[in-house]
């Protein structure tokens, strides 16, 4: 018989009163049992979540799992300590967290795995804590766990498929061929449930953007505002269907920017499907693909005549219903058309366009003139340096005297892996981590304490690579395989600087240390890069601007 205790916690978390709920856990139990302190740590997190609040709740679900380490309740238990650990990260400085940081995570997840076998909620945490550590080959291994035994939900399928561009033992055609899975994974609604798209053929064409990043000052918002700051309203009416809960003043500038908005983060897949057939854009572009909080399921299920994947993801979505894919000549060749489900729409020069940023831009000097020294510099998330990213970077540290590495990355993982790879290579004394930027001014001006940017691959930055030159820093890049490995390529030939994109891993360091080794070349492509960037295809919104809405225009014509 459940007691009037239990029936009460059952109905205040049930309720969502989490503060009413703690208060009556911490005043009138006295000995939680794991149950208890489980439900206590998971109100918590949920009621609000800073560095004091993940504390806490993590030292109780830690009691809470040895408490009931052999039942249901301590694996309940140690997948949300895991969770909530990898979540903590966030709230950590660099100097804070040590080395063990995630063994005592990992060392619990395997006594676990002994003890109650193969379990997907548990192994879809642990592959979060491998995130965070840079070690995405035990993060992929997990994956793959997931994969043969059939259990990849299809919030898993598009992880781990975006999860695998960051690894170059994956051709494109690999890629292709398991992004097909979306389909199978993908749920059709019946059509009689859904409103009807309309075909309209207006005066005016109406285009749809989707997407969950509008916010924040996500990357994505700097390419997207050249395009929305930048069109004939005459010809085209813009509505922006945004996924994101939360709204801030990024999200409102560009609801201004465009003639309508909806908000359809809560709302079902068959509603919001509903929602904007019912609005009827005659295109869609979707600018998430498989990344982030996407909502590849109303693709799937058409949400328009023409739908189209563009900006937030630089690969095939699989789906046969996305029907074209935004792309450049220097990043998808006629020959690999087939291993993308999307027809290709290639934009004359570049694929994407920064707006710049709002700050005065001041030709700064190279630092070697006041250091004597080198300073290299890649602020791209550290996920994407691989081992084999260590080992060239490592070879031009050693070979270029004096000189040191500056790392930035914004999102957040353990540095322990990275640091022993530099070491094992003998370069660790010359490279620096350096703590995310809270201020995107000093972001910004961190890249005048570099002489030069080194790209990552097979994954290339972009909005890094962008920023670094629209403050006057060379960006060395290496040619890739497939479109997000070639992005530095495309944009580095848009600037006219061929000679800073390197054949191979050798010419890559090979370039690297002349550049370094010529200071007469390099303050040539400084200068260069400062006074030619904003007039590029890189930063020329009004050019990209109608390329982008005239190939639009053009299908739309075809099509409708």
């Amino acid at each position: 018989m459940i007691s009037e205790q239990d029936l009460k916690i059952k109905q205040l978390f049930f309720e969502k009163k989490y503060s009413e709920l703690i208060f009556f856990i911490e005043s009138e139990i006295e000995n939680k049992s794991g149950k208890i302190l489980n439900i206590l740590a998971t109100s918590r997190l949920s009621r609000e979540q800073n560095k004091e609040t993940f504390q806490l709740a993590i030292s109780e679900l830690r009691q809470a799992y040895l408490k009931e380490k052999k039942t249901q309740i301590g694996l309940e238990a140690l997948k949300n300590l895991i969770n909530a650990t990898a979540s903590f990260y966030d709230y950590l400085n660099y100097q804070d967290v040590k080395e063990d940081f995630f063994s005592e995570c990992i060392s619990m997840y395997n006594e676990a795995e002994i003890d109650f076998g193969y379990n997907r909620d548990l192994i879809t945490a642990i592959i979060r804590v491998f995130k965070r550590s840079n070690n995405l080959d035990k993060a992929l291994y997990y994956y793959n766990k997931l994969f043969e035994n059939k259990d990849l939900t299809l919030k898993l399928l598009c992880s781990w498929l975006f999860l695998n561009n960051y690894k170059k033992n994956w051709t494109q055609k690999d890629y292709f061929n398991y992004s097909k899975l979306l389909e199978s994974h993908t749920p059709k609604y019946p059509e009689e449930k859904l409103v009807k798209i309309k075909h309209k053929n207006n005066n005016k064409i109406h285009l749809g953007l989707l997407s969950s990043d509008i916010r924040g000052k996500h990357s994505i918002t700097y390419f997207l505002k050249t395009i929305l700051s930048n069109y004939n309203k005459e010809k085209f009416e813009i509505s922006l269907y945004l996924t994101n809960k939360f709204e801030d003043e990024d999200t409102f500038f560009f609801k201004k920017l465009v003639s309508k908005s909806f908000n359809i983060s809560t709302k079902s897949d068959e509603e919001a499907i509903n929602l904007i057939r019912d609005d009827s854009p005659n295109i869609i572009i979707d600018l998430m693909g498989v990344t982030s909080n996407n909502r590849i399921t109303l693709f799937k299920n058409r949400l328009a005549p023409i739908q189209i994947s563009w900006l937030g993801y630089c690969n095939t979505t699989g789906l046969n219903q996305m029907d074209f894919i935004i792309a450049d000549p220097n990043l998808i060749y006629i020959e690999e058309k087939n291993f993308f489900s999307e027809k290709i729409i290639f934009l004359p020069n570049i694929w994407n366009c920064h707006s710049g940023f709002v700050i005065d831009r001041i030709e700064s000097s190279a630092p070697y003139l006041n250091n004597k020294y080198i300073t290299f510099g890649s602020f791209n998330n550290f996920n994407k340096i691989s081992e084999q990213t260590v080992m060239v970077w490592s070879h031009i540290l050693k070979n270029v005297s004096g000189s040191k590495l500056i790392l930035k990355s914004s999102f957040r993982v353990q540095l322990i892996k990275l640091k022993q790879l530099f070491k094992k290579n003998g370069v660790a004394e010359s490279v620096f981590f350096m703590e995310p930027k809270k201020n995107h001014k000093d972001h910004l001006n961190l890249y005048n304490q570099i002489d030069i940017a080194l790209d990552t691959f097979p994954w290339n930055g972009v909005t890094t690579t962008f920023e670094a030159i629209w403050m006057g820093v060379p960006v060395l890049t290496m040619k890739g395989f497939n479109f997000n490995s070639r992005c530095g390529e495309s944009i580095n030939k848009n600037l006219g600087i061929n000679e800073l994109i390197a054949e191979n891993e050798k010419e890559y360091i090979f370039k690297a240390i002349d550049l370094a080794s010529n200071k007469e070349k390099l303050l040539y492509f400084r200068n260069l890069i400062f006074n030619n960037a904003l007039s590029s295809p890189l930063f020329n919104q009004n050019k990209f601007s109608g390329d982008f809405y005239n190939s639009l225009e053009r299908i739309y014509r075809k099509i409708l």
